[in-house]
């Protein structure tokens, strides 16, 4: 957070709640299971440096990036950990890879061609490997070749793992579990037949595989095994349906302050586009954040917020920097208070999902759409 706090749109995160989060999901797992925390984009709005140092010194070694900027901006912070790319990097930053000692995933065999050409065994890589989400990584259809193509690139990089990813662990429906156990017993028979490579890394689970899918995984890949963890480390659900361990819970607070209090006569319009007519006098706050913030404009005249512990319904559009809000039964309500858009106020409280449910996306896409300019406090 810069120095200057302007007290206009901020987020609150709670360091202590995401060791809780940490130290509770690793409990659901097996003993010896490691734990690969992902913080990619900006720790989903949480601050990639800070989470990393907070994790750090709760012992975990690995972390997971999108790309290379992102990983840079964690070795420049003073984090000395394995650090992966997940994503693509274009071969020509090889040297840079090498430099920062980053892991980078080999997302298809073009890429490795690629990458082979400009790097040597100094590259570290981890091989992705399609087992039926179609979105990076080798095709293990064909066994033999999935085999032949990472022995070979094997004796030219530092191929250090295997991974794949589940697209539908996170559901429970029949079809998603079976389609779900397909892809673990693909991943099973090819990683059977590349075991005497003696791979660093072995890992398929997400968030939710690593709470539904550990024991099916372990009894099926005779290796020390990985979880990718991700969105619970935050305190959300995979999918809204789910249902996390008691303790864990949002590590993040988004809040904002009132910036003026005016009542309204009954027939005038709020806000752009006239899309809201009072039917009644009414009493409307401004509220210094808008879609800029990350506030999605989708939630004009149906979102609400919390304020002095009560709800106060949007009305109007979200303006790129301001809303307006419905506060004539919070009688109270007067410049300079606050305004909660995420988390808990008094015995109400608002949740990343809850928004994202009311406008047909997931928390995921709440938590990172939150703005850069949106300034960030740290607490315990």
């Amino acid at each position: 957070m810069n120095s200057l706090f302007i007290r206009r749109s901020w987020i609150e995160i709670d360091l202590g709640q995401i060791k809780t989060n940490f130290d509770e999901y690793s409990k659901t797992l097996p003993q010896a299971t490691e734990i690969m925390a992902v913080i990619k984009a900006d720790a989903y709005g949480h601050g990639a440096v800070q989470v990393t140092k907070e994790l750090t010194s709760l012992g975990v070694k690995l972390f997971a990036v999108s790309n290379l900027c992102e990983a840079i901006e964690l070795r420049k912070a003073g984090i000395k950990t394995d650090i992966i790319i997940l994503g693509y990097t274009p071969a020509s930053f090889v040297k840079e890879l090498c430099k920062y000692k980053i892991i980078q995933t080999i997302v298809s065999e073009k890429h490795a061609e690629e990458l082979s050409k400009q790097a040597n065994k100094k590259l570290k890589c981890h091989v992705a490997i399609n087992t039926g989400m179609n979105r990076i990584g080798f095709d293990c259809d064909n066994l033999a070749e999935c085999e032949k193509n990472i022995r070979k690139y094997s004796k030219l990089l530092k191929i250090e793992g295997i991974f794949t990813h589940f697209s539908s662990a996170d559901s429970s429906e029949i079809d998603d579990v079976m389609f779900t156990q397909r892809q673990i017993k693909k991943f099973s028979n090819l990683y059977e037949r590349v075991k005497d490579l003696n791979f660093k890394h072995v890992h398929c689970s997400n968030s939710a595989g690593g709470m539904f899918y550990t024991d099916t995984i372990n009894s099926s890949i005779n290796s020390h095994s990985i979880v990718r963890l991700g969105i619970v480390l935050y305190g959300l659900k995979p999918n809204i349906s789910n249902h996390l361990p008691e303790n864990i819970k949002p590590a993040l607070s988004w809040k904002t302050v009132v910036t003026a209090v005016k009542t309204v006569p009954k027939g005038e319009y709020i806000g752009y586009g006239r899309s809201y007519q009072l039917s009644d006098n009414k009493k409307i706050a401004t509220l210094s954040t808008g879609y800029a913030d990350g506030y999605s404009r989708y939630l004009s005249n149906k979102g609400y917020v919390l304020i002095n512990g009560q709800r106060a319904n949007i009305v109007g559009r979200i303006c790129m920097d301001q809303m307006t809000v419905d506060v004539t039964d919070i009688p109270t309500v007067q410049m300079g208070d606050i305004a909660v858009l995420i988390g808990k106020d008094e015995n109400n409280s608002i949740s990343a999902d809850d928004i994202a449910n009311s406008i047909g996306t997931i928390g995921y896409e709440i938590l990172c759409g939150i703005s850069k300019r949106v300034q960030k406090i740290y607490k315990r």
